[in-house]
């Protein structure tokens, strides 16, 4: 496996290893005969969240919802093995036993179909853990406008802005994030309104099991920082009001193929908890053990063990999202696994210009698809430093979940839509939708155009006064309609994102009066803020620039 885990590009490198890992070999079982069982009670197996889902979408419960067959498993621990991991979708379990005379026993067995080999150092994991913590007792600002500070630029590029504005930042969508760590998530100031709402909902991890995921690697820290991340004035994400689950299914001290099962046992248990999204950062080539590698051809959407799982997922329901990678300069070059898949939404990286950034995967699909599909910004991305600051980070990993959160924002606007429809709608709005290509695929996506928000009012009521600004977002110029029961003093203000006064304009004495504020199309695209003063009563609201 080559992981896209770019924290900062220059620390990416392969692992290698002075001492000998413990064998671990997937077994892929014949059928679910036996199965305590049944898919007409699926409440006997599956979440009410999940089942709500399925129930939602129309979508059917399947052999594949069934849990794997438990006399397999005892008969599999009577012989001795470990039984390390089990997958429902793909009907496997995961074994270690350095006996190479037992496993060639069992794969003799009727209901082994066959086996597959992998290393690695592994303790038992035990059920995750559900979280409710309150670092804070004070209630967070959930006004109409959110200040980004240095992440404007990553939120304006795909004008996600206008979606916020209108009060859409990810609420009543749970994201699954499954990473390599969250380091110091529950310390992090970042991280401070997500506990305070209790919207880490809980943690797991699937490579060492002891639910310890915020001591471990700061990728996934940086990954949530660019959706759930809330410091005003310095750092906001795209989903700030979503609720997140954090796995932690990446071994960074190896490259072994059972990485992809810590993975697919992230995905059904994110399906089990009811999570909307799953956002992935990392993607699957090559691995320690030659044998163990994929080729190009295999990236097909239907042949590795991650993407079958990856379009499992999306069968669920679950909107699934994943990194590009950054190996465009590197001999692979192309897209990984699960990125390949056909039902995942594969986001690329450009840079603050909207240019392209030189490592971002390349497509298509061994079998000639569009990917990446979609790209943001993935270079020079602002996220949550280890030591509290504010930090910048390198690729597909940080594009990724910017396009995650903003599509829990979408899914908030359009909870009608299923995940299929919630892709569609964003490869739409991509600025090369007509002419994609393999780099950045349909493009770099407008938010406020896939949720048609092209033109919007924003209309006050205050006390003897109505008060109505359009069009959000603006282009060229603002009207504001200030209508008055009685005549008093108006003052109009404009503002950009870091407070520099634009325009200022009174009037005396006036009760109704149209206020046009022209010549604003050398303005760049971002957030601008409108302040008018009637008398003594002040309006404050957002307004964006495309």
């Amino acid at each position: 496996m080559k992981r896209f885990l770019l924290i900062s590009f220059i620390l990416i490198s392969h692992a290698t290893f002075s001492q000998v890992a413990e064998s671990c070999y997937r077994l892929y079982l014949t059928d679910k005969n036996n199965n305590a069982f049944i898919i007409s009670q699926p409440e006997d197996f599956l979440s009410q969240k999940a089942i709500e889902r399925r129930t939602k979408y129309g979508l059917d419960i399947k052999e594949n919802d069934l849990p794997v067959s438990r006399p397999y498993l005892d008969s599999l621990k009577s012989l001795g093995v470990q039984i390390i991991h089990q997958s429902k979708w793909l009907n496997t379990v995961v074994v270690r036993s350095n006996n190479h005379e037992l496993i060639d026993t069992i794969t003799q067995l009727e209901f082994i179909k066959s086996k597959q080999k992998s290393y690695t150092n592994i303790s038992l994991f035990e059920n995750g853990i559900s979280l409710k913590k309150n670092l804070l007792s004070e209630l967070y600002n959930q006004s109409d406008y959110l200040d980004y500070g240095f992440a404007t630029t990553q939120i304006s590029m795909i004008n996600g802005h206008s979606l916020h504005i209108n009060g859409f930042k990810g609420k009543h969508i749970t994201i699954g994030v499954i990473d390599a760590g969250f380091y110091n998530v529950d310390l992090l100031p970042a991280f401070d309104s997500l506990w305070a709402n209790n919207q880490i909902l809980g943690v797991k991890d699937f490579v060492d099991g002891d639910n310890q995921v915020f001591d471990a690697s700061s990728h996934g820290m940086k990954v949530l920082s660019t959706m759930g991340g809330n410091i005003p004035g310095q750092l906001v994400g795209t989903a700030p009001n979503s609720s997140y689950w954090l796995f932690r299914t990446e071994d960074s001290s190896s490259e072994s193929s059972i990485e992809e099962d810590y993975w697919v046992a992230a995905a059904e248990f994110a399906d089990s908890v009811g999570c909307d999204i799953i956002t992935s950062s990392l993607g699957y080539s090559q691995f320690d053990d030659p044998s163990s590698n994929y080729t190009y051809s295999d990236m097909d959407g239907n042949t590795t063990f991650i993407t079958r799982a990856a379009d499992i997922a999306a069968s669920k329901g679950i909107l699934v999202i994943n990194s590009a990678g950054n190996l465009a300069d590197d001999p692979w070059t192309y897209i990984s696994a699960p990125a390949d898949g056909d039902s995942v939404l594969t986001v690329g990286a450009v840079d603050a210009f909207a240019t392209y950034a030189y490592f971002s995967g390349l497509g298509p699909t061994s079998d000639g698809r569009i990917k990446p599909n979609v790209a943001a910004m993935g270079y020079q991305t602002v996220v949550q430093g280890t030591n509290g600051d504010i930090s910048f980070a390198n690729g597909t990993s940080f594009s990724t979940p910017i396009i995650a959160g903003m599509a829990a924002c979408l899914w908030q606007y359009y909870p009608e839509l299923n995940n299929m429809e919630i892709i569609k709608k964003i490869e739409e709005s991509g600025h090369q939708y007509s002419n994609p290509d393999y780099k950045l695929g349909y493009g770099i996506p407008d938010f406020g155009k896939a949720a048609n928000l092209s033109s919007t009012n924003i209309n006050t009521h205050i006390e003897n006064a109505t008060v109505r600004i359009y069009p959000n977002p603006f282009t060229k110029s603002i009207q504001i309609e200030v209508i008055q029961r009685s005549s008093e003093n108006i003052t109009v203000e404009l503002f950009n994102i870091t407070g520099r006064k634009i325009f200022q304009n009174d009037f005396s004495n006036i009760k109704s009066t149209m206020i046009n504020i022209d010549n604003l199309n050398y303005l760049p695209s971002g957030i601008y803020f409108i302040k008018i003063i009637i008398g003594k009563q002040v309006i404050q609201k957002s307004i964006s620039k495309i």
